[in-house]
């Protein structure tokens, strides 16, 4: 009798550990794909699995690598069902021989090579892109970076130059610039910001700004500054040395630089190591591929912080 308990409490943790090896299973007892995966339809007795969904997903650009996707909600539903409905189809295109065809055949190998590729790049990434090469990278182009002034000003917009002086004696007297710019503004990117416009480097403003506050000293008001539109009367709050750009701030072009420069090196090995023989031969005039818009051509130097707001109808 004293056994009695511990084979009952060992009978127990028996039927757990199996109801817990059964979650991580389809019905029929077939294995998850991924660690803690669920089976969530099935199809002609083909599972489809909760990764089955998310991978859908990502694919159509609904969701982030790595984000959650709640299975209660609308989106796993229309995803599922998607997915139901592709797995019908192509059962439907093997039923009917389909696959079978020399294009079609063609056309799997392609996609097979594709989705290979794209699996090794990933893991060619993940050993790139870690957060020690991003803070490294980040460092040694802050060493390198060669840092200007940076004014903070404001700005009030007008009509004319005369309205330009009026403003300017009300400053003079006393009145408050920031109420002034919300007062008697015409732009609307600053009026209701006091015609704030953030810390800046002359070098992305327009060429009348540019020309007007290169060596301004903080507290003086400078103007009229001719804009589309009017005139603009200038304050300058503060100069400080150039900012250099946060890690958080830089680290999309540096993932992308670090991303690229992985890639390419991986791409000359296996061209050194392989035969490739192009046979078919450039035309003369023929226009040549152009890389991704977003590919870094070097290492990523820290941009210039721009403007918070700039004045009317002014670009960078």
């Amino acid at each position: 009798m004293a056994l009695a308990a511990p084979l009952r409490n060992a009978g127990l943790a028996l039927a757990l550990a199996m109801a817990l090896a059964a979650c991580g299973r389809g019905p029929g007892g077939e294995a998850a794909p991924e660690s803690g995966d669920r089976a969530v339809a099935k199809v002609d007795g083909k599972t489809v699995w909760v990764s089955d969904v998310k991978r859908e997903a990502i694919a159509q650009g609904l969701i982030g690598e790595g984000e959650p996707l709640d299975t209660s909600s609308d989106l796993f539903r229309q995803m599922m069902d998607e997915v139901v409905d592709q797995k019908l189809l192509a059962a439907e295109a093997v039923r009917r021989k389909l696959d079978n065809d020399p294009i079609v055949q063609r056309k799997l190998q392609a996609a097979h090579d594709r989705v290979l590729g794209d699996i090794l790049v990933d893991a060619t990434v993940a050993d790139a892109v870690t957060e020690s090469n991003i803070k490294g990278l980040y460092d040694e182009q802050q060493k390198l970076a060669k840092r200007g002034e940076e004014i903070h000003a404001r700005q009030i917009v007008v009509a004319t130059q005369a309205e330009v002086e009026a403003v300017r004696k009300l400053v003079a007297a006393g009145a408050s610039f920031e109420a002034l710019a919300m007062e008697k503004s015409r732009d609307a990117a600053t009026r209701f910001n006091g015609g704030d416009l953030g810390y800046f480097t002359t070098d992305v403003m327009p060429e009348a700004y540019e020309a007007a506050l290169r060596g301004a000293k903080a507290g003086q008001v400078i103007g009229p500054i001719p804009v589309a539109g009017g005139y603009a009367l200038v304050k300058v709050e503060d100069v400080r040395e150039e900012q250099p750009v946060s890690l958080e701030a830089a680290r999309p072009q540096i993932v992308r630089f670090l991303t690229y420069d992985r890639i390419r090196d991986l791409l000359e090995k296996l061209r050194a190591k392989a035969k490739v023989e192009m046979l078919a031969k450039t035309e003369p005039g023929a226009r040549k591929a152009l890389p991704p818009a977003d590919a870094p051509k070097a290492a990523p130097a820290a941009p210039a912080a721009p403007p918070a707001a700039q004045p009317k109808g002014a670009s960078k």
